[in-house]
């Protein structure tokens, strides 16, 4: 199942969660909070519903990383694309099986 991320789908969502193989978290490299929702939302949330069941990451919009456009909307805010490096670091603190 592709679920939605929104507030109002949290009790919704977690409806899908049984039964599940693989968990499948995705963020934006393009965008810094989607980031740290995988640390401050997704991760947890899984964790909590599916202890054991494994966990794939995975950077979105890697297309982006280099694009101009991005780079000066993120450095307007004190931000930057997501590193690969940053990306490895992060799916060793969520124990992902694969980034």
């Amino acid at each position: 199942w592709d679920t939605a991320g929104q507030e109002e789908y949290d009790r919704l969502r977690t409806l899908s969660y049984p039964q599940t193989n693989v968990f499948i978290i995705c963020f934006s490299i393009a965008s810094p909070p989607s980031y740290e929702n995988v640390k401050h939302k997704w991760y947890p949330e899984v964790c909590h519903h599916c202890p054991s069941v494994p966990i794939l990451l995975v950077g979105t919009k890697k297309d982006l990383r280099n694009n101009p456009e991005t780079m000066k909307r993120l450095k307007e805010q004190n931000q930057a694309p997501i590193t690969t490096q940053q990306g490895v670091s992060l799916s060793k603190q969520i124990r992902a099986v694969k980034y």
